[in-house]
C-alpha cells in the first residue's frame, strides 16, 4: 500500500452509551466529517469497517461472554447474575442499543487494519483502542479489546516482533494482561499515576514485556517530548519491530474531564510523526477522549500527520460548521473557547521537566538494552 488507509463506519454517528455517560459524545463521526470537509479522505483511502464475527472474537474473548454480550443487546437488559459475572449493565459498561454491534465493528476495523498491513503500510482506525477489555468481561467502557485482537492477527501472520505504544491517560491493563511475559510483543505505556485502573506501576514490567511510565498531574508538552525521545523511541527501535500498533487516546490533553494531564494535541501528533516510520507496518488506533472538540480535532490531526498533510492554521467555513454543531453537556461546553471551533491545533503547553520524571526515565531507560 502506498497511501494510509482510514477505517470508519456510520454506526458511530448516532450510537452512544447513554446521555449521562462520558461516551455520550460524537467522536469518530466528527473525525470522518472533518477529514471529508478538508478533502483528506475519499473513496480510495477510506474503508468501511466490517463487524467482527463471534468466531473471530473468540481468539481472545470467551464464547460465553460473547454470547452474553449479544443476548444483552437483543434484550436491552441484563440479569443480576449477568451483571456480576460479565460487568454488563453497569454504570461504566451500560446496556445500550448497539452494545455488541458497535464494539464488534471497532474490533473488526482493527483486525482488518492488521490484515491490510500484511505486506506493509499504514492504517488508521480511530474507533479502535479499547484497551481495557478482558477475555470474559467488560471493563472501563470497553466491551471488547480490539488492540489485543489486532496484535493476535499480526502474530497469526507469522510476525514475532510487535511494538505496542499506548499514550492514553489510562493504563492499558487489558492489553498488558493478554501479553504478559510474551517475548514477541513489547508494550510501552504512558499514563497518569494514581488513576483508574491503578495498574501499570513503574516497576511492573509484565514479565519483561512492558515499559510502564505513570506520570504526574499536569504533564506538559516538554515533558512528553522527553518521554518520547528518551523512552518511547529508543525502546521501540531496540525491539526492531516488524509492526507497530499505536493507541492514541485523546484523554491526556488539558481539556479532558477524565484525566488531570495537560498536553496539547501537538504532543500526540509529534508521537505519530516520530513513530510512523519505525516499522514497515503501522496500525494507529483511537482510545479514550471525552471532550468532543478536543477528540475530534486531535484525531483529525493524527490522520493529517500520517499523510504528511499541512494542518491549516484556520479552518474553512464548512469544517468550522462541523465544530460549531457539536454540543457537550458540561460547563465547558456552554461557552467553548474559540480555538475549539476555528482550528485543529492547540497552543503548545511548555513547561519544566520535573526531577521525578527525569529519575523515572533514568530507571526505565536502563532496562532498554537488557
Amino acid at each position: 500500500m502506498q497511501n494510509p488507509i482510514f477505517i470508519g463506519s456510520e454506526i458511530y454517528r448516532h450510537s452512544t452509551y447513554g446521555s449521562k455517560h462520558p461516551l455520550a459524545i460524537p467522536r469518530v463521526s466528527t473525525v470522518m466529517d472533518l477529514c471529508r470537509a478538508l478533502g483528506w479522505i475519499n473513496s480510495e483511502n477510506y474503508r468501511v469497517s466490517p463487524r467482527a464475527k463471534p468466531g473471530a472474537l473468540h481468539r481472545f474473548h470467551t464464547p460465553d461472554y460473547i454470547d452474553a454480550l449479544q443476548a444483552a443487546e437483543r434484550a436491552q437488559s441484563v440479569s443480576d447474575d449477568v451483571r456480576s459475572t460479565y460487568a454488563l449493565g453497569t454504570l461504566s459498561n451500560p446496556v445500550f442499543p448497539e452494545m455488541y454491534r458497535r464494539p464488534a465493528t471497532a474490533a473488526g476495523g482493527s483486525m482488518l487494519g492488521a490484515e491490510l498491513i500484511r505486506d506493509g503500510g499504514i492504517v488508521y482506525n480511530p474507533a479502535g483502542g479499547t484497551h481495557h477489555g478482558l477475555p470474559d468481561r467488560a471493563n472501563g467502557f470497553c466491551y471488547l479489546n480490539d488492540p489485543v485482537l489486532a496484535i493476535l492477527t499480526l502474530l497469526r501472520m507469522g510476525l514475532d516482533r510487535i511494538v505496542y505504544v499506548d499514550i492514553d491517560a489510562h493504563h492499558c491493563d487489558g492489553v498488558e494482561a493478554a501479553f504478559q511475559g510474551l517475548e514477541t510483543v513489547r508494550m510501552i505505556s504512558i499514563h497518569e499515576a494514581r488513576r483508574w485502573p491503578f495498574t501499570g506501576k513503574l516497576d511492573d514490567g509484565a514479565g519483561g514485556a512492558a515499559f510502564n511510565l505513570p506520570v504526574s498531574r499536569n504533564l506538559n508538552d516538554d515533558e512528553f517530548g522527553a518521554i518520547l525521545d528518551q523512552l518511547i523511541l529508543p525502546a521501540a527501535e531496540a525491539f526492531k519491530p516488524q509492526a507497530l500498533v499505536l493507541q492514541c487516546g485523546a484523554d491526556a490533553v488539558a481539556e479532558d474531564p477524565l484525566s488531570r494531564l495537560a498536553l496539547s494535541n501537538n504532543s500526540h501528533w509529534k508521537a505519530v510523526a516520530a513513530l510512523k516510520g519505525l516499522a514497515p507496518r503501522v496500525l494507529v488506533l483511537g482510545g479514550g477522549g471525552y471532550n468532543p472538540w478536543s477528540v475530534g480535532r486531535l484525531w483529525t490531526g493524527v490522520w493529517a500527520t500520517l499523510n504528511d498533510l499541512d494542518i491549516p492554521e484556520v479552518l474553512e467555513a464548512d469544517a468550522q460548521a462541523i465544530l460549531d454543531a457539536l454540543t457537550w453537556n458540561r460547563a465547558a461546553g456552554r461557552n467553548p473557547p474559540i480555538h475549539w471551533l476555528r482550528t485543529l491545533r492547540d497552543a503548545p503547553n511548555h513547561g519544566p521537566i520535573r526531577p521525578e520524571l527525569k529519575e523515572d526515565l533514568r530507571r526505565l531507560t536502563g532496562r532498554i538494552s537488557q
